[in-house]
């Protein structure tokens, strides 16, 4: 052990005196000599190790210059000096998908806040509560409401965090895609629907989610900046805003109150009057469809 604290005086002493790259190597040396197994785990050694470290990053010595002797003893302190911390700042094409995600928010919340004059749809069949009213900048949005056997958890991880998977439980859809994630709650995705009477469609849409002590809030809106073309026999869709609120069942936390807002451009020769049945049937269907997958996969 004197040799030890020997060794740690030396290495201070050389930081005062403002070390030449000479006398950091003495230093080095004299560490490898005593680097055997019996004391790796000395803690007077490993301190002297760090020292040299400091100053050999200080000096900016490359990590390969380092003797692996010295990295062995230092072992994560090592990592934590040579290597540079990584660039965790979103880009500005990221920030533009994040900040549209949580705008679409703002607005989705200033529409649930509000009163409106929601009036009923009449959709056979449904499973869930179907009504709309007329916003400005939106035209008609569609409101459905429904009660899911399951958990919140559960939900959010089908709807957001396993969108790809979507087209195995929703025939509606063929595909979903998500083509990059700008956060850890936004994404950007491109969906193809399936065909149908009114022709195939397909949307690049910006999605985020956000958490809360009483709701998670899943929105959606048409992505601003890159987007793949679309697909042959494909019309280029645009979704205006999108909003499915996952709540707790009060009393019963086993099962999610959803209420889903909707407000699509479909595009193409659809006339508005053909949108607006068409748009809250697929609502009731996409709910049907999720609670039947939801069911057949309750004991997996």
């Amino acid at each position: 052990m004197p040799a030890i604290k020997a060794k740690g005086d030396a290495v201070r002493a050389c930081r005062l005196a403002a070390p030449t790259r000479d006398m950091l190597q003495a230093i080095i040396k004299l560490c490898c000599g005593t680097a055997h197994d019996h004391l790796r785990k000395l803690p007077g050694l490993k301190t002297a190790a760090t020292a040299v470290m400091q100053e050999l990053t200080g000096s900016h010595c490359l990590h390969s210059e380092v003797p692996p002797c010295i990295q062995s003893l230092m072992g994560k302190d090592a990592a934590r000096c040579t290597e540079p911390e990584a660039d965790t700042q979103p880009s500005s094409t990221n920030l533009s998908y994040i900040h549209q995600g949580e705008r679409a928010l703002q607005r989705a919340l200033g529409i649930l806040q509000q009163s409106h004059c929601w009036q009923p749809e009449a959709v056979p069949n449904a499973g869930a509560a179907m009504s709309s009213t007329v916003l400005p900048g939106l035209g008609r949005v569609f409101r459905a409401e429904a009660v899911l056997a399951v958990p919140v958890g559960r939900l959010q991880g089908e709807l957001f965090e396993r969108l790809e998977e979507m087209p195995r439980w929703n025939p509606s859809l063929s595909r979903v895609e998500v083509l990059c994630r700008p956060g850890e709650d936004t994404l950007v995705t491109h969906e193809v629907t399936a065909a149908s009477p009114v022709g195939r469609r397909d949307f690049v849409s910006t999605r985020h989610r956000s958490r809360t002590r009483a709701a998670i809030y899943l929105v959606g809106t048409t992505a601003h900046l890159e987007r793949p073309p679309a697909p042959q026999g494909c019309i280029r869709a645009e979704t205006r805003l999108s909003c499915i609120v996952l709540q707790p069942l009060p009393g019963n936390p086993s099962c999610t109150r959803v209420t889903w807002l909707l407000s699509m451009d479909l595009k193409g020769w659809i006339p508005t009057s053909v949108t607006n049945r068409v748009l809250p049937q697929c609502q009731a269907k996409f709910i049907g469809h999720l609670r039947q997958h939801l069911s057949s996969t309750a004991c997996l």
